[in-house]
Parts: structure tokens; sequence; C-alpha cells
């Protein structure tokens, strides 16, 4: 009977331990099943620049619409002094998975602390590499063919301008922005041996990058010397150009976005640098495992993510030949005809 009964006991306990595996009980998801959580730091000019930083934020928009991705962001005050304590900040975060920072600025901050959290992965874009530096395996330094896409808008502004007299703007006056002069330059001269390219920096700073009133005082000049398409890189402080473009019924080339919104009829097209594919690129990497750190990573014009804008809106102002030309102009730069030398700028 003793025997029986211990049986029964033993049978009763089986059946309870199999019932208890089978209900499903509330616990907080892994690691692997929680969404990749995202620290953006955006650079000098902030969101609503409507140009490289919106476009960074637009590509954690487009990853949180495709894959349920988080994300959170900061913006470094003044001249960008506290971009270190922000990064650092993102990456001491303990369910952030990824951490982006928006602008050349960052690269030597981001550069030292991606060595102090190595099971982070991080991204720069615009990234600058310093002679003698290795990046960390751990950092991947986004970078655009900006001297190329420059010398297409400067064969746009070569073909279409009546003055011969065009002109440039840059932000802060740096290695990354004098490629974007030098292309532009080399461009025109390109189609047009005889124009004349004037060229202005707002400032050396960071600043310069979210000073329009300055921006707009320098168009104002290029445009009265006789000038009538003027090629802005100066983040926010391009929003001047663009004004000044429009109160002397001028035209200007854009940067980083296709701007033509701000100003139609006046933005003859925008040299754009599609970074919010890059950190879209950048975050479907990080999800699939395949993240590549420790190395430059390119998005050039022979795929399209350095580009120049041609479309419906803007193709009267280029007439019927240019657009034919220019595309002309670009396989020639892919094939080598043309010899455009893309080097990252150093420090």
């Amino acid at each position: 009977m003793k025997r029986l009964f211990l049986f029964f006991l033993a049978c009763a306990f089986l059946l309870g331990a199999c019932s208890g595996s089978s209900t499903p009980e509330t616990s907080s998801p892994t690691a692997k099943d929680a969404p990749l959580r995202v620290g953006l730091v955006f650079d000098v000019g902030g969101l609503g620049d409507r140009s490289f930083n919106d476009s960074a934020y637009h590509g954690l928009e487009l990853a949180r619409e495709k894959y349920a991705i988080t994300f959170i962001h900061s913006e470094p005050s003044g001249e960008g002094a506290d971009r270190e304590a922000a990064l650092r900040q993102m990456a001491a975060e303990p369910d952030i998975d990824l951490v982006i920072g928006v602008g050349l600025l960052f690269s030597d901050d981001i550069t030292a602390i991606a060595r102090d959290f190595p099971d982070k992965k991080f991204v720069c874009i615009d990234y600058i590499p310093k002679k003698g530096v290795s990046l960390p395996e751990n950092l991947s330094g986004v970078v655009f063919e900006e001297k190329r896409g420059s010398f297409l808008a400067g064969a746009v502004a070569g073909l279409v301008t009546k003055t011969g007299i065009v002109g440039f703007i840059g932000g802060m006056e740096s290695g990354i922005i004098r490629k974007f002069e030098t292309g532009f330059v080399e461009g025109v001269r390109y189609v047009n041996p005889r124009a004349t390219v004037i060229p202005a920096y707002i400032g050396m700073t960071g600043s310069a990058f979210a000073n329009p009133a300055k921006g707009k005082e320098l168009a104002l000049g290029q445009y009265a010397r006789g000038a009538d398409i003027i090629y802005e890189a100066a983040g926010a402080s391009g929003m001047g150009v663009i004004e000044a473009a429009r109160a002397t019924k001028k035209l200007v080339i854009c940067t980083d976005r296709d701007q033509e919104p701000d100003a139609p009829g006046f933005v003859l097209t925008s040299m754009v640098k599609s970074i919010d594919r890059a950190v879209l690129k950048s975050v479907e990497e990080v999800l699939a495992g395949t993240f590549r750190g420790g190395a430059l990573t390119i998005f050039g014009i022979g795929e399209r993510y350095t580009d120049y804008v041609y479309n419906d809106r803007n193709a009267a102002l280029f007439g019927a030949d240019v657009h034919e030309r220019v595309e002309d102009i670009r396989r020639k730069i892919l094939s080598g005809v043309i010899a455009v030398e893309e080097q990252a700028p150093t420090e």
C-alpha cells in the first residue's frame, strides 16, 4: 500500500512539473529579442537645419519604421564644446547598442570613446582620420565622395551660368569643406575654362555652420559682383545663402539634402550626400551582424549615395542638354577617363 502511495505521489509530481513547463511565464526580453537602441549626437546646427543633421535623423526614422528600432538624440550647445560629454553619456547608457556622431568635428572624440567602450558600436559621419591613428575595431568612419559630387555640381554651374561668374561659400574652413570647393572649381573649369569662381568661408570654427546671417551677407556680396550661381556647403548657414538667392532672383546650389522646397525656382540643384541611407545601412549591418569597424566606409557616386539632384522641379533650370552632358561626365569619372582624386582629408 505504501509503495502504491509513493507511485501516485511521483506521478503527481511529474504531472505538475510538465504542467508548469507548458504554462507561459512573463519575463523581460533578452538582449537578442530587444529592439536595437541607437544614440545620435547632432553636429552644430542641430535638428531642424534642413540639411546634414536632418538627413541623419531621417535615417533613424527610416530604421524605426522598417525595423522597429528605438533611438534617442542629443544636441551639443553653442560651438559644440560639450560633444565629447554627450557622446560619452550615450555610450554609457546600458541599453544603447550603437552610437552615431554626426559630423567631422566628432572624429577625435568618438575615436577615443570607442576605445573606452569596446562592447558598443560607433559610427561617425564625415569621419576625418588622423595620420598614424588607426580606427578602433568597433568604429566605422562614414565618408562620401564630396569632391566628385562637387565636380558634378561645378559642371552644372559652368554649363548654366550666363555671366561666367559663379560663387562658392563654405561653412567652417576645413579639409572636408575644401574638398567641396576644389571639386566645384575643377568641375566649373572642366566645362567652362573661362569662368570665374569667387570663394568665401564663413569662419574657422564649428559655429560657422550655424550662422545664416553671415551666409546671406557673403552671398549678397558675391551676387553683387556678378555671380549668378552660388554653391554653398555651409550646413544651417546655407539657409542665408538661399535667402540671398531668393532676394536677388539668382540661383543657388545646395548640399547634403535636396533643398528645392525652401526656394522653388531658385535652387538649381543640390549636391546630396545620402546620410539618411548611410545611417539606415549602418543600422542594418548591426542588426545583421555584419557591422564593419576599424575602417572607412565610402558612400560614393557609383551607387548615387553622393549625387546631384535632377528631377521635374529643376529640369527647366538645367536646359535641354545639361543633364545629358553631366551624366556623361559622371560616367567618365567612374571609368577613370576624368580623374577626380577622392582622398579622405586628414588632420
